[in-house]
């Protein structure tokens, strides 16, 4: 049995579940969640999608990005459940961050980049394994030309920037760096080869 102060002291060291099933220490419950949105995000959909739904609703945490992309849904899934659970996220590209991604990464409320960073802006590609009808082609021609505008004047506000420039980056497609995107004002630069004391400025806010 624990009596007193000893049993305050029990309770707050007591350890609570965070992202993946960790363990952590009470006592550090103010520290940013972490998670690494990486590889293809169309196979990590499901696992992706439950992680930030066991998180708390107004939390901070940190998104780590080194993704190719995927599946322009599934990007969008993740943008929105960051804006609807009301999430403080703050995303670091540390590798590629492309196509798909991009949409939870804008969703993000700050946003950081290397210098060594890249990510990828494209037009929407469709693509099926399946043998299609005529009639079914030209309909997801259709849905995915509207789609596509939609998304674009959706990547442009969250960011933000000017669609004009998000034009000259997605038509026909261009590779921009850490720097670019930070001079257009939409992310921050950090150089974590030079600067041990980036992880302060990142888990600042």
């Amino acid at each position: 049995m624990v009596m007193g102060k000893e049993r305050n002291k029990a309770r707050r060291i007591t350890a609570a579940p965070s992202v993946g099933g960790q363990l952590r220490d009470r006592r550090d419950e103010r520290a940013p969640w972490q998670l690494a949105l990486c590889g293809d995000l169309t196979d990590r959909q499901a696992d992706l999608i439950g992680q930030l739904t066991e998180v708390a609703p107004h939390s901070r945490g940190i998104l780590y990005f080194d993704s190719c992309g995927g599946s322009v849904y599934t990007g969008l899934a993740l943008a929105t459940l960051i804006r609807t659970r009301g999430l403080k996220t703050t995303g670091v590209v540390i590798g590629e961050c492309s196509s798909a991604a991009l949409l939870p990464f804008a969703a993000c409320s700050r946003r950081f980049v290397t210098h060594q960073s890249t990510l990828l802006f494209h037009p929407m590609r469709w693509q099926s394994e399946e043998d299609v009808r005529l009639e079914e082609a030209t309909e997801w021609a259709r849905h995915f030309q509207q789609l596509e505008s939609r998304l674009d004047d959706l990547l442009a506000r969250m960011l933000p920037l000017p669609p004009e420039t998000l034009k000259l980056w997605t038509r026909p497609g261009r590779f921009v760096t850490g720097p670019e995107l930070a001079e257009s004002g939409t992310a921050s630069l950090f150089d974590p080869f030079d600067n041990f004391d980036s992880w302060k400025t990142i888990r600042a806010g």
